[in-house]
C-alpha cells in the first residue's frame, strides 16, 4: 500500500506535465499570461481536492460517522470485526489511539531509540544522490536547446517509468522478504549513471544522448517505501511508530537540504564537482544499507542468545510481566 500511496505523487507528476504543456499555450487568453492560467487552474484543483479529502477521510475505521454521513462505513458487527482484525494483526496497537497525545516523556523515549537511527541514517544519505539530477531537470534540457513545451513533455518517460520501478522493488521487497539488499538497488541503479554524468565526455553537451542518461538515472527504483514501512515495522509499537515517521520524514527534509547544495554556480554548466560529491554520497549510501543489515542481523542473533538461554517457564513469567516496551521486548526481531 506504501508503494502505490507514493506512487500517487509521480501520477500528479505526469498530470500536471501534461497540464502544464497545454495551459501555457493559453498565453494571452482573456488577458491572462499563460503562467497564469496554471497557478489558476491547477491551484483550483489542488484546492478542491483538500476540501474533499476533509469530508471523505474519518479519524478511524471506528468514526464514520458524522452529520454529513449519518450511517457510516459500516455497521456495528463489521466495526468490531475491523477492530478485531487489527488488534491481531499488531497487539501493540492497542496500548494507544490516535487521538491520545504523544507526551515529551513519550516523545523522547522514542527519538533516542538508538535501533532506529540507522533507518533514519538511511533518509538521510539515501535520496541526495538523485535530487540535484531531479531538481535541475527541467533546466538542463533548456540548456540542451529543447523548447519551454518540449520540456514539460520530456520530463514524463522518467516520471512514468519511475512509478512501475516503485511498484517493481515494493512487490520485489514483499516477495523475498528482504528490505536491505532489495532497497539497495536504488543505490546501485544510480551509481553507473552519475559515473557516466561525471566523466563521459558528451555529458550535459549532446542533447539526446545527455536526455537518454538523465532520463535512465531518473527512472530509478524509489526505495522510500519500503523503509517508511520498514520503519514502522521496527518500531514495535504505536508511540514510537507515530515518532519515528516524523524523525524519519525529518531526516529525509535534511537530505533534500544537503541536495540543494551539491550543485553550485561556480561549477556550472557541467557540474564536474556537484557530480563527483553525488558519486561519493552514493557509494556512501551502498555502505550504509550494508551496515544495516549488519546492525540488524547482530541485534537479533544477541536476542536469540539471551532468549533460547531462558527456560520455557522463563520466557512465560518475562512475557506475562516485562516492563520492555515495543521493539525493547526480547521476543521482537528486527526486519532487514
Amino acid at each position: 500500500m506504501d508503494s502505490f500511496f507514493w506512487t500517487a505523487t509521480s501520477v500528479t507528476a505526469v498530470v500536471t506535465s501534461l497540464l502544464a504543456f497545454a495551459l501555457l499555450h493559453l498565453d494571452g487568453v482573456r488577458g491572462l499570461a499563460g503562467w497564469r492560467w496554471l497557478f489558476l487552474i491547477e491551484g483550483s484543483i489542488t484546492f478542491s481536492v483538500g476540501v474533499a479529502a476533509f469530508f471523505l477521510m474519518p479519524a478511524s475505521a471506528v468514526q464514520t460517522k458524522t452529520w454529513f454521513r449519518p450511517n457510516g462505513w459500516f455497521t456495528e458487527r463489521e466495526v468490531a470485526i475491523v477492530v478485531n482484525r487489527v488488534l491481531r494483526d499488531d497487539p501493540s496497537k492497542g496500548d494507544m489511539h490516535n487521538r491520545m497525545a504523544i507526551t515529551p516523556k513519550r516523545l523522547w523515549a522514542s527519538a533516542k531509540d538508538y535501533d532506529l537511527w540507522p533507518l533514519y541514517l538511511l533518509g538521510l544519505i539515501a535520496y541526495v544522490p538523485q535530487s540535484p539530477p531531479t531538481t535541475y531537470l527541467t533546466l538542463t534540457l533548456r540548456e540542451l536547446g529543447f523548447s519551454t513545451f518540449n520540456t514539460n513533455l520530456l520530463t514524463i518517460p522518467s516520471t512514468a517509468i519511475g512509478i512501475g520501478t516503485l511498484i517493481g522493488i515494493t512487490w520485489f521487497s514483499e516477495l523475498l522478504n528482504e528490505r536491505t539488499f532489495v532497497s539497495m538497488l536504488q543505490a546501485l541503479w544510480t551509481l553507473p549513471c552519475l559515473i557516466a554524468l561525471r566523466y563521459w565526455q558528451g555529458s550535459l553537451i549532446e542533447p539526446w544522448p545527455t536526455y537518454a542518461l538523465i532520463t535512465t538515472l531518473l527512472s530509478y527504483p524509489y526505495c522510500h517505501a519500503i523503509i517508511v514501512a520498514w520503519a514502522s515495522k521496527n518500531s514495535g509499537s504505536v508511540r514510537t511508530r507515530s515518532v519515528s515517521a516524523a524523525m524519519y520524514n525529518i531526516c529525509v527534509q535534511l537530505g533534500n537540504v544537503i541536495s540543494a547544495n551539491i550543485y553550485r554556480a561556480d561549477d556550472a554548466p557541467l557540474y564536474h564537482r556537484g557530480n563527483t560529491d553525488l558519486i561519493i554520497i552514493n557509494v556512501l549510501a551502498i555502505a550504509l544499507f550494508l551496515a544495516t543489515k549488519i546492525y540488524y542481523v547482530l541485534r537479533n542473533r544477541y536476542r536469540d542468545r539471551k532468549w533460547n538461554a531462558m527456560t520455557a517457564e522463563n520466557k512465560a513469567h518475562y512475557v506475562a510481566n516485562t516492563k520492555d516496551d515495543g521493539n525493547k521486548r526480547l521476543d521482537f526481531r528486527f526486519a532487514h
